[in-house]
């Protein structure tokens, strides 16, 4: 199973574009070693081939344009990607689909909630009937189911199972404040010829009990790694929400409330890699403490570009 890193950065990428906080124009003037990171998505294949795109950044097209595997290989029109997986309704993981709208009909595996979410609040998926046409597939979490396998076509040697993860729904979601079970979901892919596993959950609130077992004896695991602190936001002065209020684990502990790191060293995965990370993180340095930090407890930091076999 092969993996592309689309983007790494959570939503506005680093640097964003109306930011001047230390990691934006730290990056801006190459005073310190941060990479430049889109908005976060990945794609995953089976042989390098047929792709799966997991989250559809409002960067895709960029995303698409660097990554010569991604780009059309047959005829005038084509693409290798075969379908699009979305954990979640949020902008920065769902708006990508506009720009797939040249394309042919868009195989879209969601959950019932993100469905309503791009439907009513985010109309997206009504705006491209009217270009490509959207093919609707149900993951089956809501209520009380909690996990479903399903299947995609043409990758019958990939296992995927959807799992119902603690976070927020958008808020242009009826359920903003009424969370709901498929408001946001970890994909699991597992290689039926290799027996490697990989995990993905770039939006996640909480590890308990339940999320520790998935995460547990993972291949690869690629996480939440928005924010560093969970007073992050309001510490840099970029805002007055906690981590927490936005449906964020932390990287580090608060309040007597483990942080990422803590759960991380817990399991047993081959490779732990954080996703998603939000323009005030200082992990977003290459040469800081925070760093430093990680890489002692064995943990990477996912960017652009990054290629992963498993």
């Amino acid at each position: 199973m092969k993996v592309l890193v689309l983007g790494s950065g959570a939503g506005g990428g680093c640097p964003q574009w109306n930011c001047n906080c230390a990691m934006c124009a730290a990056a801006r003037n190459g005073s310190r070693l941060i990479r430049a990171r889109t908005q976060s998505s990945i794609a995953v294949s089976p042989d390098g081939q047929r792709w799966v795109l997991l989250n559809a950044s409002p960067d895709i097209g960029q995303q698409l344009r660097l990554q010569p595997a991604l780009q059309p290989q047959h005829g005038l029109r084509d693409t290798p990607i075969k379908a699009v997986v979305l954990m979640d309704a949020q902008v920065d993981h769902a708006t990508g689909l506009l720009s797939l709208r040249e394309g042919p009909p868009i195989e879209l595996y969601v959950t019932p909630c993100v469905f309503e979410d791009l439907t009513t609040g985010l109309p997206i998926l009504s705006v491209l009937e009217h270009y490509c046409g959207v093919r609707w597939h149900m993951l089956p979490v809501a209520g009380e189911q909690r996990v479903a396998e399903f299947v995609i076509d043409g990758f019958e040697t990939l296992r995927f199972r959807a799992i119902a993860i603690p976070g927020k729904a958008p808020p242009y979601s009826p359920h903003r404040h009424d969370p709901k079970v498929g408001d946001n979901i970890a994909l699991e892919i597992t290689d039926r010829r290799s027996g490697k596993r990989l995990c993905y959950a770039p939006g996640l609130a909480a590890v308990g009990p339940s999320e520790f077992e998935w995460m547990q004896g993972a291949d690869c695991l690629l996480v939440d790694g928005t924010f560093w602190t969970d007073d992050e936001m309001i510490t840099a002065g970029l805002g007055s929400k906690r981590a927490a209020d936005m449906g964020h684990l932390p990287q580090c502990s608060s309040d007597g409330r483990p942080g990422m790191m803590d759960a991380l060293d817990g399991t047993r995965a081959g490779r732990k890699l954080l996703i998603h990370i939000n323009n005030s993180n200082p992990i977003l340095d290459d040469d800081g403490p925070e760093r430093a930090e990680l890489a002692h407890r064995g943990i990477e930091v996912a960017h652009d570009g990054m290629e992963i076999s498993l």
